[in-house]
């Protein structure tokens, strides 16, 4: 009896039942596609060590060995997480360098970088913490490496047309792409200025600095080595 109201054990029972077996429908497919976001959204908020399997399980209301029997356990959960997001992330900047004209292409490699913060978040926020574990893809430092590569080619050529020595353009690549990197790690938290307007800043000082630049840039100080 329910506020006077005579209620069915039975049928109580079997509509549990019936619940519960169908929170447990799914595919293989979607259940591991249902650990992945939810050890995403875990990861990015506690970190690795911070995640335990049983949260995992427990998000998922399933049981540890499901959690196993996926991704042979969290470091094989993780390690799947961190994989997708950097292949996003380099998807997004390779995908973006479009246009013709090299400043152009600096705002476009800028506006990726920032676009996927703002859009995958969760997913940055798992990138630029250490990895415990070693990646297929390597580390963020990796993916950054292979960002500046497609940076490289861009000033390499630019370079080649000013009568800059070209072998020089891969330090130009690392420091470009590093600066953006460590803005949008700012930028992750701060989100402000807007989205536009640090692309802009960024470019600004990018762009001008290569403008301005010596071919044989000499140290002021007293330290010659």
């Amino acid at each position: 009896m329910i506020d006077g109201v005579a209620t069915d054990s039975s049928s109580t029972s079997s509509n549990d039942k019936t619940r519960r077996t169908r929170r447990t429908r799914m595919t293989g497919a979607e259940r591991r596609q249902q650990l992945l976001e939810i050890g995403r959204t875990l990861f990015a908020a506690k970190g690795f060590e911070g995640t335990s399997v049983e949260e995992i399980a427990a998000k998922a209301g399933v049981s540890k060995p499901v959690v196993y029997e996926h991704f042979g356990g969290k470091e094989g959960l993780y390690a799947v997480v961190v994989d997708r997001e950097m292949r996003c992330l380099l998807e997004m900047v390779t995908g973006s360098l479009t246009a013709g004209h090299p400043r152009e292409l600096c705002e476009q490699a800028a506006f990726a970088l920032l676009d996927y913060i703002e859009e995958y978040t969760d997913g940055f926020r798992i990138l630029v913490r250490d990895s415990p574990i070693p990646q297929s893809t390597g580390s963020f430092a990796s993916l950054i490496s292979d960002i500046a590569t497609q940076v490289e080619d861009i000033l390499g050529r630019e370079f080649r047309s000013r009568g800059f020595d070209s072998k020089l353009a891969p330090l130009y690549a690392q420091a470009l792409v590093g600066m953006v990197a460590l803005t949008g790690q700012w930028w992750l938290d701060v989100r402000r200025p807007k989205k536009a307007e640090v692309a802009a800043h960024l470019v600004n000082l990018a762009w001008h600095g290569l403008d301005g630049l010596e071919q044989k840039p000499r140290l002021i100080g007293h330290r010659k080595s």
